[in-house]
């Protein structure tokens, strides 16, 4: 059973979401469109002036959100996206958030083509940087009522793995160019973090064959050997660890993702997901070290998932499944957006949780900071 820890509590009259949009099948993978081992450039991407100053100042700010397509309720998707916005050139002594990173879901429901003006390009219009993603399980399935049959991940490979930067007709009005990650699965390179992105495919839990673990081994090794000169991070979309009272923790991931640290003698220093459309943060204790486990699913899609922790309370340890695990802080009645900042001067990783204004509510109120917390990425210590 796959995400056998947290069972949902029934709602009387109302069925489970999964009996309306079923989970679906292992699907396919397309080709790369980049050359192995499928790795992008920050220096590809930003400019040169802002490259520098990241290379310079060791220092660098980024943005993340997973579940990001407005289908239902395209308000929620516009309210993160402008209220990320607001951080840039607003925030004293800061530098701008250099891109934005979607760990899944970026359309709904089947992540065809058609919904990507509305569910991407439109929200995003005015959002004054580069956006990178790994695909979700509904960017990955394939609606079988469509007749042209398309495979798995087309238009996301069009969108966001095209051989060249170039305006698709799919925009409408909005000016972002398609994005050349060289696959779905993916590691960007900056000055200061290595990010590795695994796609987790359709089926429920999530399933990784053998030739992406084989690449996910490879990665953290080589990853590894930069650690003390930049921050490891790794990005997934199923989580490994949830107490949401709709889909779930993932023991599948659980397990990979164990059993490829221990290959690789490697161990990240943050996981983010998404999945679950809430917001949640653990820490996990192996030996010495603390890892925080984040997921970020608030970033558009109109249902939030409530949290199944009946009389759990915040900072006590979580089911017996969940070894060594601590459920930080959680967030499940509003949207919101994560910011990472990274310092490898100070060795530190910051991350923060910003919520923000729901549709009744004035949507200039500012974001609200809803969550804190700083990595010592020398020893490994999360205050």
């Amino acid at each position: 059973m796959e995400q056998q820890f947290i069972q949902p509590r029934p709602v009387l009259g109302i069925m489970p979401e999964a009996a309306f949009f079923p989970n679906g099948t292992f699907q396919t993978l397309p080709p790369p469109s980049g050359k192995y081992p499928y790795h992008l450039d920050l220096s590809k991407i930003i400019s040169a002036t802002n490259y520098d100053t990241i290379n310079n100042s060791k220092k660098m700010i980024f943005h993340l959100t997973a579940d990001v397509g407005g289908v239902q309720n395209p308000q929620d998707q516009v309210l993160v996206s402008e209220h990320m916005e607001t951080q840039f050139g607003n925030i004293k002594g800061k530098l701008n958030p250099s891109f934005l990173y979607i760990p899944g879901d970026v359309v709904y429901y089947y992540g065809k083509l058609s919904e990507y003006d509305v569910q991407f390009f439109e929200p995003y219009k005015f959002y004054p940087a580069p956006i990178f993603a790994i695909p979700g399980n509904h960017d990955g399935d394939v609606d079988p009522t469509d007749v042209s049959k398309p495979a798995s991940l087309d238009a996301f490979v069009k969108i966001f793995c095209a051989k060249t930067a170039t305006i698709p007709p799919e925009t409408s009005d909005a000016v972002r160019t398609t994005m050349i990650q060289p696959n779905v699965y993916w590691t960007l390179l900056t000055p200061v973090a290595n990010i590795i992105g695994l796609y987790t495919n359709v089926p429920s839990g999530g399933v990784i064959k053998a030739d992406q673990q084989k690449w996910f081994i490879n990665e953290l090794a080589t990853a590894n050997i930069e650690r003390n000169n930049k921050a490891l991070i790794v990005s997934l979309h199923h989580p490994p660890y949830s107490m949401d009272a709709h889909h779930g923790a993932s023991a599948s991931m659980q397990k990979l993702l164990d059993d490829c640290f221990a290959k690789a003698n490697v161990y990240p220093d943050i996981i983010f997901s998404g999945h679950v459309h809430n917001y949640q943060r653990f820490t996990r204790k192996i030996g010495k070290k603390q890892i925080p486990f984040i997921v970020a699913g608030a970033g558009g899609y109109w249902h939030l998932h409530n949290i199944n922790v009946g009389k759990t309370k915040i900072q006590t340890p979580v089911p017996s499944s969940f070894q060594d695990v601590i459920f930080e802080k959680y967030c499940e009645d509003r949207h919101g957006f994560m910011t990472v900042s990274i310092d490898m001067t100070s060795k530190k990783l910051t991350g923060e949780y910003y919520t923000v204004p729901r549709q009744q509510e004035p949507w200039k109120n500012p974001p609200v900071l809803f969550d804190s917390f700083a990595l010592d990425l020398k020893k490994n210590i999360v205050k």
